[in-house]
């Protein structure tokens, strides 16, 4: 299935960011009067060098942390003032793959990848495991969509590193969300791993016409990957634009420490 590319985007960006900004408690500026539009199916990356704000703005969009000031913009409704019911309703709609997998180790795969459907339900129900048979049946059809059908009853803990982020990617599959914030998904994995794992975003972005936003260090996954590149320097966006017509210097410019070029 063909992704449905730049000519079939919607009227409304999926996210926007209106002058945003985050100040730590020590001062630090996090992210500085970010202004940016992702519009529904893209699959956007961010590069940048560690410490550059990749992880702060990937964070402030289902508000893992709170920004300072500014206004962020989830498919038309404000998450930056939304509370309780709205909120969660809001954060269903997004998933989110971090580096560490984020999976409870002593449970099996399966226990995991439904917990993907927990905010569909009161709280009492997933304490129980009292999940539908249509969940448990769409938690093995997207274990199956990541190859790993076979580890359905295998503890967390006794897969390898990218069979573990396969699993995560599994979950936010079984969530059925519109936006998939990756930060960072293949950081602590091989090459070949990494690949794999990126084509499975791939796959959600292309088939399931999800957005994607995915913070990379490597160069060589965004362009393969990635339709739009954002760079961030410092808390601010130094460079935006299709990866297509994006030359190398560009990327060599985002990774330059200009302090330390000046020094």
């Amino acid at each position: 299935m063909e992704s449905k590319g730049y000519e079939k985007m919607a009227d409304k960006p999926m996210i926007e960011l209106r002058d945003v900004r985050k100040v730590y408690d020590n001062g630090t500026v996090g992210l500085n009067d970010i202004n940016l539009k992702v519009n529904k199916g893209e699959f956007v990356v961010i590069v940048g060098l560690s410490g550059a704000g990749k992880s702060t703005l990937l964070r402030s969009i289902n508000r893992l942390q709170d920004i300072t000031s500014g206004d962020i913009i989830i498919d038309g409704k404000s998450i930056t003032k939304a509370k309780g019911k709205e909120l969660r309703l809001i954060r269903r709609g997004i998933g989110m793959i971090f580096q560490s997998f984020n999976l409870v180790k002593r449970s099996s795969v399966l226990r995991n990848v439904l917990a993907g459907r927990i905010a569909y339900y009161p709280t009492w129900k997933t304490t129980f495991n009292l999940f539908s048979k249509e969940d448990k049946q769409k938690a093995y059809e997207a274990l199956q969509r990541v190859d790993l059908a076979d580890k359905v009853y295998t503890r967390a803990d006794q897969l390898s590193g990218g069979q573990q982020q396969r699993v995560a990617i599994a979950r936010v599959l079984t969530q059925d969300p519109k936006i998939i914030l990756a930060d960072e998904p293949t950081a602590s994995l091989d090459p070949r791993t990494s690949k794999h794992v990126m084509k499975d975003l791939k796959m959600l972005n292309q088939e399931y016409g999800m957005t994607v936003i995915a913070n990379l260090h490597s160069v060589e996954l965004a362009r393969e990957f990635g339709d739009r590149v954002i760079g961030v320097r410092k808390g601010e966006i130094v460079y935006d634009g299709k990866m297509s017509e994006t030359p190398e210097s560009v990327f060599k410019d985002i990774y330059v420490d200009k302090e330390k070029k000046n020094d």
